[in-house]
């Protein structure tokens, strides 16, 4: 399965439900694994993002399903990164020659 990094921030709605955050992720792991995915982690963190999840889809179009559901519920805006591992970028590096 492809992997992701999520940079998430509240928007004023989530923030005003910050008490929800726990279950609200946990919602999301349940919807990421009802469209076959995966929630690998979930950190709650300092800084710029107010999270970061680590997931899993079997694709991106199944990735990017899962993040426009998370984001129409208003909680949290999203920011998706494709991540490689190192077996894959080699396998990117050998292709490109």
């Amino acid at each position: 399965m492809a992997r992701y990094v999520g940079l998430i921030t509240w928007t004023d709605q989530g923030i005003r439900n910050f008490k929800d955050t726990a279950k609200r992720g946990e919602a999301f792991a349940s919807l990421l694994e009802g469209l076959g995915g995966k929630v690998v982690e979930l950190y709650w963190t300092l800084g710029a993002y107010d999270l970061v999840g680590i997931i899993e889809a079997p694709d991106d179009e199944t990735a990017t399903a899962a993040m426009l559901k998370l984001g129409a519920l208003g909680n949290v805006r999203t920011t998706t990164l494709r991540a490689f591992d190192s077996d894959e970028v080699a396998r990117i590096v050998a292709k490109a020659g």
